[in-house]
């Protein structure tokens, strides 16, 4: 029995160290291979453009790797461009106007402060402290520390946002040193596909190909579907405010409408982030036209998105939205901004893989020494 026990344990402790390995082995390669992996991604997904144009066009097949970099990449850098060079001047307009909305808010505040009953708050404020001279000096601290505190989180923002325009002006050479690598790469993994592929497999031991093949095959699925269906959701959501923000008529609408996208990718939350304080402000300033038209234009995404939300999610193997939130605040922690898509994938990835049952093998392997 203790011997059981014991090789038990020598298994698990096996396939711990053998899962650190591989982590650490990620951790170490991906720095250095990530072009590579990409390029790999890209060919993937050049494939059936790339057999179109062998088999139908019976074009060589360097020549339709070629077109087909062409178009994804020359598409994407028309796309990228054209959405760049609106977002910077629109950018520029929110930032000229700046100004004046924070002006509207200022009057706003002042309006509230002199209001009769915040002034007769602080007469009864007033009336305390001179009755309680002691208190002074507390509240007067707590103040001054929450000034401080204030000014130290503007200042944190203000150098944080400079340092990543800086940051990303200076990564610019090295960004396009990776882009022509990424080029290259996909090029000629795309142009010898089949060969590459058949030598993977020749590497890997056929135990170890079986379970591959039908991890890659539950990942497609779920990863891809799960992507997919972000991408599909953050589009219509982006359209409809878009249109919507045309005709209201309101300033730098294509910025908004992706800044709104994106945020829809917050679970719960979604547009309602951006959607309800813009609301409220407008009707603060007494702007009841844009206030009125940006809550019907709300309560259209809404129902929209509950329609075609269950139709989407269908097609794919997602997360429920609290799995989601915990996988982007874990990212957020880790990886920063990024981590925002980097957490839910991971959750959506280790999902796809507990389904394809490798943890019941794993499980298998350290209680009977033997994966299946």
């Amino acid at each position: 029995m203790e011997n059981i026990i014991l090789k038990r344990i020598l298994r698990g402790l096996g396939v711990l160290i053998a899962i650190a390995l591989v982590i650490l082995g990620i951790y170490l390669l991906f720095p250095l291979l990530y072009p590579f992996l990409i390029a790999w991604l890209i060919a993937y997904a050049m494939k059936p453009f790339v057999a179109f144009l062998q088999n139908r066009l019976k074009l060589p097949r360097w020549l339709s790797v070629t077109l087909g970099l062409l178009v994804y990449f020359g598409g994407a850098v028309l796309v990228l461009s054209a959405a760049v060079t609106r977002m910077v001047k629109e950018v520029i307009h929110l930032t000229q106007s700046f100004d004046t909305y924070v002006n509207r808010v200022r009057d706003i505040f002042i309006n509230w402060a002199n209001s009769d009953g915040i002034q007769n708050f602080v007469h009864e404020i007033n009336k305390f402290i001179q009755n309680n001279p002691k208190y002074e000096d507390t509240i007067n601290k707590n103040i001054n520390k929450t000034t401080d505190t204030l000014s130290a989180v503007v200042t944190h923002f203000v150098s944080d946002f400079l340092n990543a325009i800086v940051n990303v002006l200076t990564s610019l050479p090295h960004f396009l040193l990776i882009l022509i690598v990424t080029i290259l790469a996909t090029f000629f993994i795309g142009k010898n596909w089949e060969k590459h592929m058949q030598r993977l497999s020749d590497w890997a031991p056929a135990p170890l190909r079986n379970t591959a093949v039908e991890i890659w095959s539950s990942l497609k699925k779920a990863l891809f579907g799960y992507l997919r269906s972000l991408f599909i959701m953050v589009s219509i959501t982006a359209f409809i405010v878009l249109i919507g923000l045309l005709i209201l008529r309101v300033d730098s609408a294509f910025t908004l409408a992706i800044l709104i996208g994106l945020v829809d990718l917050l679970p719960y939350l979604g547009v309602g982030t951006v959607m309800v304080p813009w609301i409220i402000y407008q009707f603060m300033i007494g702007d009841l036209r844009l206030g009125i038209g940006l809550l019907i234009l709300y309560g259209i995404i809404t129902v929209a998105r509950h329609l075609i939300e269950p139709k989407v999610l269908a097609t794919s193997v997602g997360l429920d939205p609290l799995s989601t939130l915990i996988g982007m605040f874990v990212g957020l922690k880790l990886f920063g901004v990024l981590g925002l898509i980097i957490g839910p994938v991971t959750f959506v990835v280790i999902s796809a893989i507990y389904k394809t049952g490798v943890f019941g093998q794993l499980r298998n392997y350290i209680m009977n020494g033997r994966l299946r």
